[in-house]
C-alpha cells in the first residue's frame, strides 16, 4: 500500500467519526492500515446505501460496481486508493471475498424501501452481514483466523449492531424505519409502524428483550475471546467495552428516546483504551 492510499483510507476514517477509531489505532501500523481501508470500504459502501435522492436502482446498480470490484480485487485489479487498500490486505490477511460481498448485501436491504419491524430471523441476517461480516475479516486482521475468532465475529457483531439498534430507535422512527422485530411488537401489542411504536406504552418491554439479546451476544463473544490467541482479540474487547455499557444506560433511562441518541463520554472511551493498552 502506498503512502497516498494510506492517507486516503486513513482521512476517511478520522472524517466518518467513527466510534470504533480508538478500537483500530491500538494496532500495529499495518495491521490498524488494513482495518482502516476495511472500514473505507464499508463506509463507501454505507453512503450508497444512505444517499438521499438516489432511487434504488441507482443505488443496486452502484452496489453492483463494488461487487465487481471485489471479484476484480482477488483477480489482482485495483482501480483506486481503497481497492488498492484492501488488495495489501486482503494477500496479507487472507480475508475472504464472500465476506466482503456479504457487507454489500447488508448495505441492499437498507437501500431499498425502509426496513419497518422485520422478522427475528430477518434482523439476524441483516446482522450478521451489516457487522458480522465485518469482524470476520476484523478477526483475521487482528491476528486470528480461528474458528473460535470466528464466533467472536458472529456473536459480538450481533452485539454491537443489536445495541445500535437500540441506541437509534428515536432516529430511525423518524426515518421511517424501525429494526425493533415484528414478533416481539406483535407479542406487546405494539402497531408495526414507526412513528405508532415510538409512541407506544410497551416499547420498553420490547427494547429490553432486545437488550437481553444483545447482551448474550456480547458474553457469548467475550468466551470466545477467552479462546482465542493472547493479545489478539484486545480491538474487539474495546469496542465491546465501548458499547455494551449503552445498554445499562439505555435501560436506566427506561427506553425513552425523548431527549435524542445517548452515546458514551469520550473520556471513558480514552480511559478503556489506556487500559487495553496497558493489559
Amino acid at each position: 500500500m502506498s503512502q497516498a492510499d494510506t492517507q486516503y483510507v486513513t482521512a476517511l476514517v478520522k472524517r466518518s467519526g467513527t466510534s470504533f477509531y480508538h478500537g483500530m489505532k491500538i494496532l500495529p501500523p499495518a495491521r490498524r492500515d488494513a482495518m482502516y481501508a476495511i472500514y473505507a470500504f464499508c463506509r463507501v459502501v454505507d453512503d450508497i446505501a444512505d444517499e438521499e435522492g438516489r432511487d434504488f436502482t441507482a443505488k443496486q446498480a452502484a452496489l453492483n460496481e463494488w461487487r465487481a470490484r471485489i471479484a476484480a480485487l482477488y483477480r489482482g485489479g485495483t482501480d483506486g486508493p481503497i481497492t488498492r487498500a484492501l488488495h495489501a490486505a486482503v494477500h496479507e490477511y487472507g480475508l475472504r471475498a464472500e465476506d466482503f460481498l456479504a457487507i454489500i448485501d447488508g448495505m441492499e436491504m437498507d437501500a431499498g424501501a425502509p426496513i419497518i419491524a422485520p422478522s427475528l430471523a430477518e434482523l439476524d441476517l441483516y446482522c450478521d452481514r451489516v457487522a458480522s461480516a465485518v469482524g470476520r475479516l476484523s478477526v483475521r486482521v487482528f491476528g486470528d483466523s480461528s474458528a473460535a475468532a470466528d464466533e467472536v465475529a458472529h456473536a459480538l457483531g450481533r452485539g454491537l449492531q443489536l445495541t445500535n439498534i437500540l441506541r437509534d430507535v428515536g432516529e430511525d422512527a423518524e426515518r421511517g424505519r424501525l429494526y425493533l422485530p415484528r414478533e416481539l411488537l406483535a407479542q406487546a401489542g405494539i402497531p408495526l409502524t414507526p412513528e405508532a411504536a415510538l409512541a407506544a406504552p410497551a416499547l420498553p418491554q420490547v427494547c429490553a428483550q432486545l437488550a437481553d439479546m444483545a447482551e448474550k451476544n456480547f458474553a457469548r463473544a467475550e468466551a470466545a475471546m477467552a479462546r482465542c490467541r493472547p493479545g489478539t482479540m484486545r480491538p474487539a474487547r474495546l469496542m465491546a467495552a465501548s458499547y455494551r455499557p449503552l445498554l445499562g444506560i439505555l435501560r436506566r433511562l427506561h427506553f425513552n428516546y425523548a431527549k435524542g441518541r445517548i452515546k458514551l463520554p469520550k473520556w471513558r472511551k480514552l480511559v478503556l483504551a489506556a487500559r487495553l493498552l496497558m493489559a
